[in-house]
Protein backbone atom coordinates (compact mmCIF):
# COMPACT_ATOMS: atom_id res chain seq x y z
CA UNK A 1 0.00 0.00 0.00
CA UNK A 2 1.26 3.45 -0.94
CA UNK A 3 0.41 6.83 0.53
CA UNK A 4 -1.85 7.70 -2.39
CA UNK A 5 -3.89 4.58 -1.61
CA UNK A 6 -4.28 5.72 1.99
CA UNK A 7 -5.20 9.22 0.86
CA UNK A 8 -7.82 7.82 -1.51
CA UNK A 9 -9.39 5.85 1.35
CA UNK A 10 -9.75 8.94 3.57
CA UNK A 11 -10.97 10.98 0.55
CA UNK A 12 -8.17 12.93 -1.10
CA UNK A 13 -10.46 15.80 -2.04
CA UNK A 14 -13.03 16.30 0.68
CA UNK A 15 -14.02 18.93 3.24
CA UNK A 16 -10.68 18.55 5.01
CA UNK A 17 -8.75 19.49 1.85
CA UNK A 18 -11.15 22.32 1.08
CA UNK A 19 -10.70 23.76 4.58
CA UNK A 20 -6.91 23.56 4.25
CA UNK A 21 -7.12 25.27 0.88
CA UNK A 22 -9.23 28.14 2.22
CA UNK A 23 -6.95 28.66 5.23
CA UNK A 24 -3.96 28.97 2.90
CA UNK A 25 -5.74 31.51 0.69
CA UNK A 26 -5.54 34.12 3.49
CA UNK A 27 -1.73 34.48 3.49
CA UNK A 28 -1.39 33.76 -0.23
CA UNK A 29 -3.58 36.72 -1.17
CA UNK A 30 -0.78 38.94 0.17
CA UNK A 31 1.77 37.48 -2.27
CA UNK A 32 0.79 39.69 -5.24
CA UNK A 33 0.27 42.59 -2.85
CA UNK A 34 3.89 42.44 -1.73
CA UNK A 35 5.53 41.21 -4.94
CA UNK A 36 3.89 43.94 -7.07
CA UNK A 37 3.80 46.66 -4.40
CA UNK A 38 6.82 48.36 -5.94
CA UNK A 39 4.72 49.42 -8.94
CA UNK A 40 2.87 51.83 -6.66
CA UNK A 41 5.14 52.80 -3.78
CA UNK A 42 8.22 53.34 -5.99
CA UNK A 43 6.49 55.18 -8.82
CA UNK A 44 8.25 58.36 -9.96
CA UNK A 45 5.63 61.04 -10.71
CA UNK A 46 6.24 63.99 -13.01
CA UNK A 47 8.56 66.45 -11.33
CA UNK A 48 10.73 69.51 -11.85
CA UNK A 49 13.13 71.58 -9.79
CA UNK A 50 11.88 73.70 -6.95
CA UNK A 51 12.86 77.17 -8.21
CA UNK A 52 12.14 79.05 -4.99
CA UNK A 53 15.89 79.70 -4.65
CA UNK A 54 15.71 81.91 -7.77
CA UNK A 55 13.13 84.23 -6.19
CA UNK A 56 15.66 86.44 -4.41
CA UNK A 57 13.74 89.64 -5.08
CA UNK A 58 10.21 88.30 -4.78
CA UNK A 59 9.57 88.88 -8.49
CA UNK A 60 8.62 85.28 -9.20
CA UNK A 61 5.76 85.54 -6.77
CA UNK A 62 4.03 87.98 -9.11
CA UNK A 63 4.09 85.46 -11.98
CA UNK A 64 1.69 82.64 -12.70
CA UNK A 65 2.83 79.04 -12.26
CA UNK A 66 3.26 78.63 -16.03
CA UNK A 67 5.35 81.83 -16.25
CA UNK A 68 7.56 80.78 -13.33
CA UNK A 69 8.33 77.52 -15.11
CA UNK A 70 9.23 79.38 -18.30
CA UNK A 71 11.78 81.67 -16.60
CA UNK A 72 13.16 79.06 -14.19
CA UNK A 73 13.23 75.67 -15.94
CA UNK A 74 14.55 74.70 -19.40
CA UNK A 75 12.20 72.82 -21.69
CA UNK A 76 12.90 69.31 -23.00
CA UNK A 77 12.43 68.21 -26.61
CA UNK A 78 8.89 66.98 -25.92
CA UNK A 79 7.90 70.38 -24.54
CA UNK A 80 7.77 69.37 -20.85
CA UNK A 81 9.87 71.06 -18.13
CA UNK A 82 13.25 69.47 -17.50
CA UNK A 83 13.10 67.13 -14.50
CA UNK A 84 16.63 67.54 -13.20
CA UNK A 85 17.93 70.95 -14.25
CA UNK A 86 17.04 74.61 -13.72
CA UNK A 87 18.41 77.90 -14.99
CA UNK A 88 21.25 79.37 -12.95
CA UNK A 89 19.38 82.69 -12.96
CA UNK A 90 15.81 83.67 -13.83
CA UNK A 91 15.45 84.20 -17.58
CA UNK A 92 12.72 86.85 -17.70
CA UNK A 93 13.33 87.56 -21.38
CA UNK A 94 11.86 84.12 -22.18
CA UNK A 95 8.44 85.51 -21.33
CA UNK A 96 8.75 87.49 -24.56
CA UNK A 97 10.57 84.86 -26.63
CA UNK A 98 10.45 81.42 -25.00
CA UNK A 99 11.86 79.68 -28.09
CA UNK A 100 15.38 81.10 -27.74
CA UNK A 101 16.94 79.13 -24.89
CA UNK A 102 20.21 78.08 -26.51
CA UNK A 103 23.35 78.34 -24.40
CA UNK A 104 21.53 79.54 -21.32
CA UNK A 105 23.43 78.41 -18.17
CA UNK A 106 21.74 75.60 -16.22
CA UNK A 107 22.52 73.87 -12.92
CA UNK A 108 21.20 70.75 -11.13
CA UNK A 109 18.20 71.29 -8.86
CA UNK A 110 19.32 73.37 -5.89
CA UNK A 111 16.35 73.22 -3.51
CA UNK A 112 14.78 69.88 -4.21
CA UNK A 113 11.85 69.10 -6.48
CA UNK A 114 8.19 69.83 -6.95
CA UNK A 115 6.11 66.72 -7.67
CA UNK A 116 2.83 66.08 -9.40
CA UNK A 117 0.58 64.55 -6.71
CA UNK A 118 -2.35 63.88 -9.01
CA UNK A 119 -1.91 60.08 -9.06
CA UNK A 120 -0.01 59.44 -5.81
CA UNK A 121 -0.08 61.47 -2.64
CA UNK A 122 3.38 60.18 -1.77
CA UNK A 123 5.83 57.54 -2.95
CA UNK A 124 9.37 56.53 -2.02
CA UNK A 125 10.62 58.91 -4.71
CA UNK A 126 8.78 61.91 -3.29
CA UNK A 127 9.53 60.95 0.33
CA UNK A 128 13.32 60.81 -0.07
CA UNK A 129 13.82 62.56 -3.45
CA UNK A 130 14.89 59.39 -5.25
CA UNK A 131 14.94 61.03 -8.66
CA UNK A 132 17.52 62.17 -11.21
CA UNK A 133 20.92 61.01 -9.87
CA UNK A 134 19.16 58.79 -7.30
CA UNK A 135 16.72 57.28 -9.80
CA UNK A 136 18.65 54.00 -9.83
CA UNK A 137 18.34 53.79 -6.04
CA UNK A 138 14.57 53.96 -6.41
CA UNK A 139 14.65 51.21 -9.06
CA UNK A 140 16.78 49.08 -6.74
CA UNK A 141 13.98 48.79 -4.17
CA UNK A 142 12.42 45.95 -6.17
CA UNK A 143 15.82 44.26 -6.50
CA UNK A 144 16.37 44.50 -2.73
CA UNK A 145 13.00 42.88 -2.06
CA UNK A 146 13.66 40.04 -4.50
CA UNK A 147 17.11 39.43 -3.07
CA UNK A 148 15.28 38.77 0.20
CA UNK A 149 12.89 36.46 -1.65
CA UNK A 150 15.90 34.64 -3.06
CA UNK A 151 17.43 34.12 0.38
CA UNK A 152 14.05 33.11 1.81
CA UNK A 153 13.65 30.42 -0.84
CA UNK A 154 16.89 28.79 0.24
CA UNK A 155 16.23 29.18 3.97
CA UNK A 156 12.61 28.07 4.06
CA UNK A 157 13.16 25.32 1.51
CA UNK A 158 15.62 23.74 3.93
CA UNK A 159 13.63 24.49 7.10
CA UNK A 160 10.45 22.99 5.66
CA UNK A 161 12.12 19.69 4.74
CA UNK A 162 14.07 19.67 8.01
CA UNK A 163 11.41 20.65 10.59
CA UNK A 164 8.12 20.22 8.72
CA UNK A 165 5.81 22.31 6.60
CA UNK A 166 3.65 23.72 9.37
CA UNK A 167 6.43 25.01 11.66
CA UNK A 168 8.30 26.64 8.80
CA UNK A 169 5.09 28.24 7.58
CA UNK A 170 4.50 29.93 10.94
CA UNK A 171 8.03 31.36 10.92
CA UNK A 172 7.42 32.78 7.44
CA UNK A 173 4.10 34.32 8.57
CA UNK A 174 5.71 36.10 11.50
CA UNK A 175 8.78 37.21 9.55
CA UNK A 176 6.79 38.70 6.68
CA UNK A 177 4.16 40.43 8.83
CA UNK A 178 6.57 42.01 11.34
CA UNK A 179 9.08 43.35 8.82
CA UNK A 180 6.50 44.48 6.28
CA UNK A 181 4.45 46.39 8.85
CA UNK A 182 7.61 47.94 10.28
CA UNK A 183 8.71 49.08 6.81
CA UNK A 184 5.64 51.34 6.64
CA UNK A 185 7.13 53.37 9.52
CA UNK A 186 10.67 53.64 8.13
CA UNK A 187 12.30 57.02 8.85
CA UNK A 188 14.95 56.77 6.11
CA UNK A 189 15.58 54.79 2.94
CA UNK A 190 18.22 52.53 4.52
CA UNK A 191 15.78 51.32 7.16
CA UNK A 192 13.11 50.79 4.51
CA UNK A 193 15.49 48.76 2.32
CA UNK A 194 16.43 46.48 5.23
CA UNK A 195 12.79 45.95 6.20
CA UNK A 196 11.80 45.16 2.60
CA UNK A 197 14.66 42.68 2.30
CA UNK A 198 13.44 40.66 5.28
CA UNK A 199 9.83 41.01 4.14
CA UNK A 200 10.94 39.26 0.96
CA UNK A 201 12.52 36.48 3.03
CA UNK A 202 9.22 35.80 4.80
CA UNK A 203 7.05 36.10 1.71
CA UNK A 204 9.20 33.56 -0.10
CA UNK A 205 8.49 31.00 2.62
CA UNK A 206 4.74 31.58 2.30
CA UNK A 207 4.94 31.16 -1.47
CA UNK A 208 6.77 27.83 -1.64
CA UNK A 209 5.52 26.13 1.53
CA UNK A 210 1.79 26.81 1.12
CA UNK A 211 1.51 25.25 -2.33
CA UNK A 212 3.49 22.15 -1.33
CA UNK A 213 1.41 21.64 1.80
CA UNK A 214 -1.78 21.91 -0.23
CA UNK A 215 -0.65 19.58 -3.04
CA UNK A 216 0.63 16.92 -0.62
CA UNK A 217 -2.86 16.54 0.84
CA UNK A 218 -4.65 16.12 -2.51
CA UNK A 219 -5.14 12.91 -4.48
CA UNK A 220 -3.77 12.41 -8.00
CA UNK A 221 -7.08 12.99 -9.74
CA UNK A 222 -7.57 16.49 -8.31
CA UNK A 223 -3.93 17.62 -8.18
CA UNK A 224 -4.16 19.66 -11.38
CA UNK A 225 -7.35 21.44 -10.33
CA UNK A 226 -6.01 22.33 -6.89
CA UNK A 227 -2.63 23.42 -8.30
CA UNK A 228 -4.37 25.85 -10.65
CA UNK A 229 -7.03 27.02 -8.20
CA UNK A 230 -4.56 27.82 -5.43
CA UNK A 231 -2.72 30.07 -7.87
CA UNK A 232 -5.97 31.91 -8.58
CA UNK A 233 -5.50 33.89 -5.37
CA UNK A 234 -2.50 35.57 -7.04
CA UNK A 235 -4.68 36.78 -9.91
CA UNK A 236 -7.42 38.01 -7.58
CA UNK A 237 -4.83 39.78 -5.43
CA UNK A 238 -3.16 41.35 -8.46
CA UNK A 239 -6.53 42.75 -9.56
CA UNK A 240 -7.36 43.98 -6.03
CA UNK A 241 -4.03 45.74 -5.51
CA UNK A 242 -4.75 48.70 -7.85
CA UNK A 243 -8.18 49.15 -6.22
CA UNK A 244 -6.57 49.36 -2.79
CA UNK A 245 -3.82 51.58 -4.17
CA UNK A 246 -6.36 53.94 -5.73
CA UNK A 247 -7.98 54.68 -2.36
CA UNK A 248 -4.73 54.52 -0.36
CA UNK A 249 -2.35 56.53 -2.53
CA UNK A 250 0.09 57.19 0.30
CA UNK A 251 2.88 54.60 0.29
CA UNK A 252 2.92 54.14 4.07
CA UNK A 253 -0.82 53.51 4.32
CA UNK A 254 -0.75 51.16 1.33
CA UNK A 255 2.14 49.12 2.73
CA UNK A 256 0.41 48.70 6.08
CA UNK A 257 -2.91 47.78 4.45
CA UNK A 258 -1.53 45.03 2.22
CA UNK A 259 0.24 43.49 5.23
CA UNK A 260 -2.85 43.20 7.45
CA UNK A 261 -4.14 39.78 6.16
CA UNK A 262 -0.94 38.16 7.49
CA UNK A 263 -1.98 38.85 11.09
CA UNK A 264 -5.20 36.93 10.44
CA UNK A 265 -3.14 34.15 8.85
CA UNK A 266 -1.11 33.79 12.07
CA UNK A 267 -4.33 33.15 13.97
CA UNK A 268 -5.72 30.63 11.45
CA UNK A 269 -2.37 28.77 11.36
CA UNK A 270 -3.47 26.75 14.40
CA UNK A 271 -6.09 24.95 12.31
CA UNK A 272 -3.69 23.98 9.53
CA UNK A 273 -2.48 20.34 9.34
CA UNK A 274 1.11 19.35 8.78
CA UNK A 275 1.96 17.21 5.78
CA UNK A 276 1.29 13.52 6.53
CA UNK A 277 3.56 12.60 3.61
CA UNK A 278 6.47 14.46 5.16
CA UNK A 279 5.76 13.10 8.64
CA UNK A 280 5.78 9.47 7.46
CA UNK A 281 8.93 9.93 5.38
CA UNK A 282 10.65 11.34 8.47
CA UNK A 283 9.53 8.55 10.80
CA UNK A 284 6.89 10.61 12.64
CA UNK A 285 4.22 7.96 12.11
CA UNK A 286 2.03 8.70 15.14
CA UNK A 287 1.76 12.36 14.20
CA UNK A 288 0.91 11.41 10.62
CA UNK A 289 -1.76 9.00 11.92
CA UNK A 290 -3.24 11.87 13.95
CA UNK A 291 -3.64 14.14 10.91
CA UNK A 292 -4.90 11.34 8.69
CA UNK A 293 -7.46 10.46 11.35
CA UNK A 294 -8.58 14.08 11.49
CA UNK A 295 -8.85 14.08 7.70
CA UNK A 296 -10.90 10.87 7.75
CA UNK A 297 -13.22 12.24 10.44
CA UNK A 298 -13.89 15.51 8.58
CA UNK A 299 -14.40 13.64 5.30
CA UNK A 300 -16.64 10.99 6.84
CA UNK A 301 -14.20 8.07 6.46
CA UNK A 302 -13.47 7.38 10.14
CA UNK A 303 -13.75 3.59 9.93
CA UNK A 304 -10.74 3.20 7.64
CA UNK A 305 -8.35 5.00 10.00
CA UNK A 306 -9.81 3.12 12.99
CA UNK A 307 -8.66 -0.11 11.35
CA UNK A 308 -5.32 1.28 10.17
CA UNK A 309 -2.65 1.11 12.88
CA UNK A 310 0.28 3.55 13.01
CA UNK A 311 2.69 0.65 12.51
CA UNK A 312 1.21 0.00 9.07
CA UNK A 313 1.82 3.61 8.03
CA UNK A 314 5.55 3.16 8.54
CA UNK A 315 5.55 0.84 5.51
CA UNK A 316 3.57 3.20 3.29
CA UNK A 317 6.67 5.25 2.38
CA UNK A 318 9.85 3.18 2.27
CA UNK A 319 12.88 5.25 3.24
CA UNK A 320 16.35 3.71 3.57
CA UNK A 321 17.17 5.74 6.67
CA UNK A 322 14.42 7.62 8.52
CA UNK A 323 17.04 9.54 10.54
CA UNK A 324 18.75 10.91 7.43
CA UNK A 325 18.53 14.68 7.09
CA UNK A 326 18.35 15.93 3.52
CA UNK A 327 19.93 19.14 2.25
CA UNK A 328 20.56 20.96 -1.00
CA UNK A 329 23.64 18.81 -1.55
CA UNK A 330 21.32 15.87 -2.24
CA UNK A 331 20.23 17.66 -5.40
CA UNK A 332 23.68 17.02 -6.84
CA UNK A 333 24.62 13.58 -5.51
CA UNK A 334 22.77 11.42 -8.04
CA UNK A 335 22.56 11.70 -11.86
CA UNK A 336 18.80 12.15 -12.34
CA UNK A 337 18.49 14.60 -9.46
CA UNK A 338 21.36 16.67 -10.90
CA UNK A 339 19.69 16.74 -14.30
CA UNK A 340 16.34 17.62 -12.75
CA UNK A 341 17.86 20.44 -10.69
CA UNK A 342 19.65 21.92 -13.71
CA UNK A 343 16.67 21.82 -16.05
CA UNK A 344 14.05 22.97 -13.55
CA UNK A 345 16.32 25.72 -12.19
CA UNK A 346 16.94 27.06 -15.70
CA UNK A 347 13.22 27.13 -16.50
CA UNK A 348 12.43 28.86 -13.20
CA UNK A 349 15.02 31.56 -13.84
CA UNK A 350 13.61 32.22 -17.31
CA UNK A 351 9.95 32.23 -16.26
CA UNK A 352 10.48 34.48 -13.25
CA UNK A 353 12.67 37.07 -14.97
CA UNK A 354 10.39 37.59 -17.96
CA UNK A 355 7.21 37.47 -15.79
CA UNK A 356 8.43 40.29 -13.56
CA UNK A 357 9.96 42.05 -16.53
CA UNK A 358 6.36 42.47 -17.70
CA UNK A 359 4.73 42.89 -14.29
CA UNK A 360 7.08 45.62 -13.05
CA UNK A 361 6.65 47.71 -16.19
CA UNK A 362 2.98 48.62 -15.90
CA UNK A 363 3.80 52.31 -16.33
CA UNK A 364 5.55 51.70 -19.64
CA UNK A 365 2.46 51.46 -21.84
CA UNK A 366 1.19 55.03 -21.72
CA UNK A 367 -2.06 54.08 -19.97
CA UNK A 368 -3.30 54.77 -16.42
CA UNK A 369 -1.21 52.67 -14.00
CA UNK A 370 -4.25 51.52 -11.99
CA UNK A 371 -6.12 50.41 -15.10
CA UNK A 372 -3.07 48.60 -16.51
CA UNK A 373 -2.42 46.75 -13.25
CA UNK A 374 -6.08 45.78 -12.97
CA UNK A 375 -6.08 44.45 -16.54
CA UNK A 376 -2.87 42.54 -15.83
CA UNK A 377 -4.48 40.86 -12.83
CA UNK A 378 -7.91 40.24 -14.35
CA UNK A 379 -6.50 38.72 -17.57
CA UNK A 380 -4.89 35.97 -15.51
CA UNK A 381 -8.24 34.55 -14.36
CA UNK A 382 -9.39 33.27 -17.79
CA UNK A 383 -5.80 32.18 -18.43
CA UNK A 384 -5.94 29.87 -15.44
CA UNK A 385 -9.33 28.53 -16.41
CA UNK A 386 -7.74 27.69 -19.76
CA UNK A 387 -4.86 25.98 -17.91
CA UNK A 388 -7.25 23.48 -16.33
CA UNK A 389 -7.97 22.18 -19.81
CA UNK A 390 -4.48 22.27 -21.29
CA UNK A 391 -2.72 20.68 -18.29
CA UNK A 392 -5.09 17.71 -18.36
CA UNK A 393 -5.22 17.37 -22.13
CA UNK A 394 -1.64 18.13 -23.20
CA UNK A 395 0.30 17.47 -20.00
CA UNK A 396 2.75 19.57 -18.02
CA UNK A 397 5.75 19.55 -20.35
CA UNK A 398 4.02 20.72 -23.54
CA UNK A 399 1.97 23.31 -21.64
CA UNK A 400 5.08 24.68 -19.93
CA UNK A 401 7.08 25.00 -23.14
CA UNK A 402 4.13 26.34 -25.16
CA UNK A 403 3.19 29.13 -22.75
CA UNK A 404 6.80 30.31 -22.58
CA UNK A 405 7.15 30.46 -26.35
CA UNK A 406 3.86 32.37 -26.68
CA UNK A 407 5.02 34.85 -24.01
CA UNK A 408 8.24 35.46 -25.92
CA UNK A 409 6.30 36.08 -29.14
CA UNK A 410 4.03 38.63 -27.42
CA UNK A 411 7.05 40.52 -26.09
CA UNK A 412 8.60 40.55 -29.57
CA UNK A 413 5.35 41.91 -31.06
CA UNK A 414 5.32 44.78 -28.59
CA UNK A 415 8.76 45.86 -29.75
CA UNK A 416 7.31 46.77 -33.15
CA UNK A 417 4.17 48.56 -31.87
CA UNK A 418 4.67 52.37 -31.70
CA UNK A 419 4.41 53.97 -28.27
CA UNK A 420 1.63 56.29 -29.40
CA UNK A 421 -0.60 53.22 -29.80
CA UNK A 422 -0.93 52.86 -26.02
CA UNK A 423 -4.14 50.76 -25.93
CA UNK A 424 -2.73 48.27 -28.46
CA UNK A 425 0.54 47.98 -26.54
CA UNK A 426 -1.43 47.39 -23.35
CA UNK A 427 -3.55 44.69 -25.04
CA UNK A 428 -0.53 42.81 -26.39
CA UNK A 429 1.28 43.30 -23.07
CA UNK A 430 -1.74 41.89 -21.19
CA UNK A 431 -1.79 38.89 -23.54
CA UNK A 432 1.89 38.30 -22.84
CA UNK A 433 1.19 38.68 -19.12
CA UNK A 434 -1.57 36.07 -19.45
CA UNK A 435 0.77 33.52 -21.01
CA UNK A 436 3.52 34.40 -18.52
CA UNK A 437 1.17 33.77 -15.59
CA UNK A 438 0.06 30.51 -17.20
CA UNK A 439 3.72 29.49 -17.40
CA UNK A 440 4.28 30.38 -13.74
CA UNK A 441 1.14 28.53 -12.63
CA UNK A 442 2.23 25.41 -14.50
CA UNK A 443 5.75 25.68 -13.10
CA UNK A 444 4.72 25.60 -9.44
CA UNK A 445 2.55 22.52 -9.96
CA UNK A 446 5.08 20.85 -12.28
CA UNK A 447 8.01 21.32 -9.89
CA UNK A 448 6.02 20.04 -6.93
CA UNK A 449 5.30 16.85 -8.89
CA UNK A 450 8.89 16.41 -10.14
CA UNK A 451 10.69 16.36 -6.77
CA UNK A 452 10.31 13.57 -4.17
CA UNK A 453 8.66 14.17 -0.80
CA UNK A 454 11.93 14.03 1.14
CA UNK A 455 13.40 16.72 -1.14
CA UNK A 456 10.30 18.47 -2.44
CA UNK A 457 10.69 21.64 -0.42
CA UNK A 458 14.46 21.72 -0.94
CA UNK A 459 13.88 21.31 -4.67
CA UNK A 460 11.25 24.04 -4.81
CA UNK A 461 13.43 26.25 -2.61
CA UNK A 462 16.42 25.75 -4.91
CA UNK A 463 14.35 26.55 -8.00
CA UNK A 464 12.85 29.63 -6.37
CA UNK A 465 16.33 30.74 -5.27
CA UNK A 466 17.65 30.47 -8.83
CA UNK A 467 14.52 32.19 -10.16
CA UNK A 468 14.97 35.18 -7.89
CA UNK A 469 18.43 35.84 -9.32
CA UNK A 470 16.62 36.49 -12.58
CA UNK A 471 13.84 38.46 -10.86
CA UNK A 472 16.29 40.67 -8.98
CA UNK A 473 17.92 41.54 -12.29
CA UNK A 474 14.62 42.44 -13.99
CA UNK A 475 14.40 46.03 -12.62
CA UNK A 476 18.05 46.56 -13.58
CA UNK A 477 17.48 45.17 -17.08
CA UNK A 478 14.74 47.78 -17.43
CA UNK A 479 17.43 50.46 -17.02
CA UNK A 480 18.93 49.30 -20.33
CA UNK A 481 16.17 51.25 -22.06
CA UNK A 482 18.51 54.21 -21.58
CA UNK A 483 20.81 52.51 -24.11
CA UNK A 484 18.05 51.41 -26.50
CA UNK A 485 14.31 51.58 -25.91
CA UNK A 486 13.72 47.95 -26.96
CA UNK A 487 16.79 46.45 -25.30
CA UNK A 488 14.93 45.15 -22.19
CA UNK A 489 12.10 43.57 -24.18
CA UNK A 490 14.58 41.91 -26.53
CA UNK A 491 16.36 40.30 -23.58
CA UNK A 492 13.10 39.15 -21.95
CA UNK A 493 11.88 37.64 -25.24
CA UNK A 494 15.10 35.66 -25.71
CA UNK A 495 14.93 34.45 -22.10
CA UNK A 496 11.33 33.25 -22.55
CA UNK A 497 12.14 31.33 -25.75
CA UNK A 498 15.24 29.73 -24.19
CA UNK A 499 13.28 28.65 -21.10
CA UNK A 500 10.60 27.13 -23.34
CA UNK A 501 13.22 25.03 -25.13
CA UNK A 502 14.70 23.87 -21.80
CA UNK A 503 11.27 22.86 -20.47
CA UNK A 504 10.85 20.40 -23.35
CA UNK A 505 13.57 18.21 -21.81
CA UNK A 506 11.77 17.71 -18.48
CA UNK A 507 9.85 14.45 -17.82
CA UNK A 508 6.05 14.37 -17.99
CA UNK A 509 4.19 14.09 -14.65
CA UNK A 510 0.52 14.11 -15.66
CA UNK A 511 -1.49 11.40 -13.82
CA UNK A 512 1.65 10.07 -12.11
CA UNK A 513 1.94 9.34 -8.39
CA UNK A 514 4.15 11.80 -6.49
CA UNK A 515 7.66 10.37 -5.92
CA UNK A 516 8.42 9.92 -2.24
CA UNK A 517 12.18 9.30 -2.15
CA UNK A 518 15.27 10.06 -4.22
CA UNK A 519 15.32 6.36 -5.13
CA UNK A 520 11.90 6.80 -6.77
CA UNK A 521 13.38 9.47 -9.01
CA UNK A 522 16.55 7.55 -9.83
CA UNK A 523 14.85 4.20 -10.45
CA UNK A 524 12.05 5.47 -12.64
CA UNK A 525 11.87 2.33 -14.77
CA UNK A 526 11.95 -0.19 -12.02
CA UNK A 527 8.78 -1.84 -10.77
CA UNK A 528 9.27 -2.88 -7.20
CA UNK A 529 6.81 -3.31 -4.39
CA UNK A 530 4.05 -1.73 -6.45
CA UNK A 531 6.09 1.29 -7.57
CA UNK A 532 4.96 2.09 -11.11
CA UNK A 533 6.84 3.58 -14.02
CA UNK A 534 6.61 7.38 -13.85
CA UNK A 535 5.03 7.56 -17.29
CA UNK A 536 2.24 5.05 -16.71
CA UNK A 537 -1.32 5.80 -15.75
CA UNK A 538 -1.86 6.44 -12.04
CA UNK A 539 -4.69 3.93 -11.84
CA UNK A 540 -2.18 1.09 -12.15
CA UNK A 541 -1.02 1.78 -8.61
CA UNK A 542 -4.44 1.49 -7.04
Amino acid sequence: MKFDNVLAEVDGFGRFQLTTFLLLVIPRITLPFQFLLNNFIADIPSHHCDISSLDDGGVLGNLSQAERLIVGIPVQEDGTPNSCEMFAEPQYHLLLNSSNITELPTVPCQSGWTYDNTTFKSTLATEWDLVCDKRRVNRATATIFFLGVMLGAAVFGYLSDRFGRKKALLVSYVTASVFSFTSAFSYNFTMFAVMRFFTGVGMSGISIISIVLCIEWVDIKHRTSVGVLISMDWSVGAALLPLIGYFLNDWRSLTAAVTSPLFLAIITWWWLPDSARWLISNGKVKRAHFYLSRCAKVNGREQFMADLKPEVLSKVILVEDENRKYSYLDLMRTPRMRRLAFLSGTVWCGVASMYYGISLNVAGFGVNIYLTQFIYGAIEIPAKAFMLVTLNKFGRRLTQAGTLVLTGLCIICNIFIPRDLGPLRTAVGALGKMFAEAAFTTLFLYTTELYPTVMRQNGLGFCSFVARTGVSMSPLIMLLEEVWDHFPNTIFALVALSAGLTASFLPETRNVRLPETIEDVEQTRKEKNGIIRRGEDWRLCC
